[in-house]
């Protein structure tokens, strides 16, 4: 039984919780009466009251995120039921702005917006103590920065099973000196950095404990050039175990230096996330966002010839005054480097950003349920803005999962004497669409029948689109050769 269960719901069981783990490493005197509990989107609300209830706490921290906001909610109302007296207190970035007239606020009794920390452990005590000054109306607090050399660092909270089975996520800064309007970091530019001996001697503890794959969190990990090379040099000590890192950079700030430490790297061992997400200078400008994109692009364009590092790029797509065209010429500039993973994402409205500005002028409509995407804009209407929605599930169905290069490399290159990739795939997304009419619980199996054909109508000899397939569908471990035309 605990007193204080700290929870959340995460997207998928991979994915544990940093935040989480901060909390319960600095609830002090408390920790020893606090339980952690995490759950993913897949658990009924049901199950998930009924566990937490078996705590039989007095308080219950609840992190809320776009994903789980609605699940948060219901969960809420199960767990009131259950037990009336109970204290809910929420954090995370969904709540911490725009709440006063949200559901989920009004039936909580307490609110933390923003690092949480060293406040959530200091409300506990107050609340078991039964501080009058408690009393009243739902509370918001909004704690300032704490000093990241005095927090309790949290990573000897991840479990045994935890360094087996998930992603690691790590942080060495917290913090974004970019103004980017879509985005929640550029509310506060100011970056902190953890005391980085002290960081490093935590990843050799989880090292040691057999931690393999870790996802910096770090919003612009190669700002600082000695933190980043400090920590890849770090790194590069332990690739004989198999490691994988995850990071996010900003192209357009790598240096050569940097590039020559990343090729010292193996395949497979490292990840960077090149946030471009659009190459239109002027769209860029009117949601704040500082990039040189000539050299973003030569950078990247520098890390595929030069190194292993597996590439993960993002596009936006419904960014304010940018239209088809705009969106076409970026992908398809981005996709002559060939990164082996392009993410095409959806705009999306957080709460606490600055997106609304552009609303009137640029016709920005929104879904009001998370997670609030782009509807329409002036220059995409409702019809264009669900085939690039469309497009995108198939990008990552087709490209990104990796299943299907030798099929989807005769594509590209088929599109290429066609007017383009972006206008070729958006055809076969729409052929695709209107044949299946879904874009989820498609089959390795599947995926290969459709594309071979399309590859067909593209013109390319039945005898070639057999052997590609054959090739990508063997690739897959387990799988038999069959006819998949």
């Amino acid at each position: 039984m605990s007193e204080i269960v700290l929870s959340t719901i995460t997207a998928k069981y991979v994915h544990p919780s940093l935040g989480l783990r901060y909390l319960l490493a600095n609830m002090g005197s408390l920790r020893e009466r606090t339980r952690l509990l995490e759950f993913t989107l897949s658990t009924p609300s049901s199950e998930i009251a009924s566990r937490i209830i078996a705590e039989q706490p007095k308080i219950v921290g609840l992190g809320v995120y776009i994903w789980n906001a609605s699940q948060t909610l219901e969960l809420i109302k199960l767990l009131k039921r259950q037990d009336p007296t109970l204290k809910i207190v929420l954090g995370g970035p969904e709540i911490s702005y725009e709440f006063e007239h949200t559901e989920l606020f009004n039936r909580a009794d307490y609110l933390i917006c923003g690092e949480a920390d060293l406040k959530f452990g200091e409300l506990c005590g107050q609340i078991l103590k039964g501080d009058h000054s408690l009393q009243g109306p739902p509370k918001v607090f909004l704690p300032p920065s704490p000093d990241l050399h005095k927090l309790t660092l949290p990573y000897d909270f991840y479990t045994d099973e935890d360094l087996k089975n998930r992603l690691v996520y790590v942080e060495a800064s917290r913090g974004c000196p970019f103004g980017c309007e879509f985005c929640l970091s550029s509310r506060d530019p100011r970056v902190r950095s953890f005391e980085l001996e002290s960081f490093l001697k935590e990843m050799r503890s989880l090292l040691a404990r057999g931690a393999r794959r870790f996802k910096f969190v770090d919003r612009t990990f190669n700002l600082n050039p000695k933190t980043i090379a400090s920590i890849l040099g770090f790194l590069l000590e332990y690739t004989h175990l198999g490691i994988f890192s995850h990071f996010e950079i900003v192209p357009d700030r790598l240096s050569e230096d940097l590039i020559a430490l990343a090729a010292k790297f193996p395949r497979g061992v490292l990840q960077f996330e090149v946030g471009v997400q659009t190459l239109n200078a002027e769209v860029a400008n009117r949601i704040g966002r500082k990039q040189n994109s000539r050299t973003a692009l030569r950078n990247i364009q520098l890390l595929r010839q030069k190194t292993e590092v597996l590439l993960h790029a993002d596009l936006i797509f419904g960014l304010p005054g940018e239209g088809i065209e705009s969106i076409a010429s970026g992908f398809n500039e981005l996709m002559t480097i060939g990164p082996h993973e392009l993410q095409v994402g959806i705009l999306k409205k957080l709460k606490g950003t600055s997106l609304a500005r552009h609303d009137e002028f640029w016709g920005m409509e929104y879904s009001k349920a998370p997670p609030f995407e782009v509807i329409q804009t002036k220059l995409l209407d409702r019809q264009t803005m669900d085939r690039l929605k469309i497009f995108g599930k198939y990008w990552e169905l087709f490209y990104n999962r990796g299943q299907l290069n030798a099929s989807m490399a005769a594509f590209i290159q088929a599109s290429s004497a066609d007017g383009g990739l972006f206008h070729s795939f958006l055809c076969f997304s729409d052929w695709l669409h209107s044949v299946v009419q879904k874009t989820n619980h498609l089959s390795l199996e599947e995926r290969s029948r459709r594309l071979g054909q399309y590859l067909l109508i593209l013109g390319i000899p039945k005898y070639e689109v057999l052997t590609l397939l054959k090739t990508d569908y063997l690739s897959v471990p387990g799988r038999k050769a069959r006819d998949l035309l």
